[in-house]
């Protein structure tokens, strides 16, 4: 039995809102017209995938584990669809997304010594749209920082650097040469939304304020309003005059992976993951450098 795409995304649509009309508002179809679909996608599973009585629509056990498996399947079918777009026009593109602080030059120059004719573009990545750009086709390869949810990629470790702690310029601790978790007990932490991902096992108030990306954090730090943790090339192309960054010897060292959707099948990614594996050690150097000329404009680190 194929499973019908259409169908898995009207069930996604009501799974996510629990509720059959609004579900078909956003879909742009009568409600009676969802009602028949899922029902018909119940008959080709075999299971039941909501249960409907006075008190609303809820997921089933076969309703959630269907609802895990939809997004790496309905990801793969767009990438795919995204892929045949791009060979159709006769592009030879890579698209390559990086976390801050990752340098993506040494891979690009040694994977384009052997492809001239494909251009490497990069865009900058963000915690949360690690593992959603990758499975949707939005970027073909990408420099990731763990964790990340691996379901439906493959992941392959690069190498691990150190972090430091983020502190306001006036901080009591911001002079020292290094310090430790223990020094930083009950600090507030500004951290972005799961919490499973801080790198300290000690506990830290949140601070109340959930951030993206590395501008973000630079910002509420530097107001006071709490501390962070950065891995160390961060802190090579990212300054402000507010705040200093202190290395933190015990805190667990940030992991660096490459990443593509395990669907993916193309020798000119099967390439750039090697060059990437090649140039991993001059990848983690680069990233530590006081000074790193990229483009023309040097970025200088502070603290």
């Amino acid at each position: 039995m194929d499973l019908d795409l259409r169908k898995l995304r009207y069930f996604v649509a009501v799974a996510d809102r629990l509720h059959f009309g609004r579900a078909a508002d956003e879909l742009h179809i009568a409600q009676p017209v969802l009602s028949r679909q899922i029902r018909a996608l119940e008959q080709d599973l075999g299971a039941s995938l909501f249960t409907r009585d006075r008190h609303g629509v809820a997921l089933t056990d076969a309703g959630r584990q269907l609802l895990a498996d939809a997004g790496p399947l309905l990801a793969s079918a767009h990438a795919a669809r995204h892929r045949v777009s791009v060979a159709a026009r006769g592009s030879r593109r890579l698209m390559v997304g990086f976390r801050a602080g990752i340098p993506v030059i040494p891979a690009a120059r040694a994977f384009e010594a052997r492809h001239p004719d494909v251009v490497v573009d990069v865009q900058r990545i963000e915690w949360d749209d690690q593992a959603p750009m990758l499975l949707d086709g939005r970027i073909d390869v990408g420099y990731v920082r763990l964790p990340i949810d691996e379901a439906g990629l493959r992941v392959a470790p690069l190498y691990t650097e150190p972090r430091v702690v983020v502190l306001p310029a006036g901080h009591r601790l911001a002079g020292k040469e290094e310090v430790t978790e223990a020094d930083l007990a009950g600090e507030p932490l500004v951290w972005h939304a799961d919490p499973s991902t801080q790198p300290t096992m000690r506990p830290h108030p949140n601070a109340g304020y959930l951030v993206r990306g590395v501008d973000e954090t630079l910002e509420h730090v530097a107001a006071g309003r709490g501390i962070s943790f950065l891995a160390r090339s961060a802190t090579v192309f990212y300054s402000h005059p507010e705040v200093v960054y202190v290395p933190i010897p015990d805190l667990a060292p940030d992991q660096v992976c490459l990443a593509v959707a395990a669907s993916r099948t193309s020798p000119v990614v099967d390439d750039f993951f090697t060059a990437a594996q090649a140039t991993a050690e001059i990848t983690a150097e680069c990233g530590n450098y006081e000074m790193w000329q990229l483009g023309g404009d040097a970025v200088s680190k502070h603290g």
